[in-house]
């Protein structure tokens, strides 16, 4: 019984953290903010810059281009290249 109990609180704590999490890769030519966030030395200002430049200057077709956004240079931009989809 009390294993059941222990099962059974486990999946209410840890269900709904997973509900909302995203999956690598991470497509950016079609990720929201929360997605995009996913990525490693993405947070909610650089999500926001790169969801902006793609409105701007269309989808990306190349990873490098990603280094025009604000707040991501070369070094973040290899960090995260492999974590990375166009399509």
């Amino acid at each position: 019984m009390a294993v059941r109990a222990t099962s059974s609180l486990l999946s209410l704590i840890f269900v709904p953290a997973m509900a909302g999490a995203t999956t690598l890769p991470v497509n950016v030519n079609e990720a929201d903010r929360e997605a995009l966030q996913a990525l490693e030395g993405v947070g909610p200002a650089t999500a926001e810059a790169i969801i902006e430049d793609r409105q701007a200057n269309g989808a990306y077709q190349r990873k490098v281009e990603l280094t025009r956004v604000k707040g991501i240079g070369d070094a973040t931009l290899e960090a995260i290249r492999d974590d990375v989809t166009l399509e």
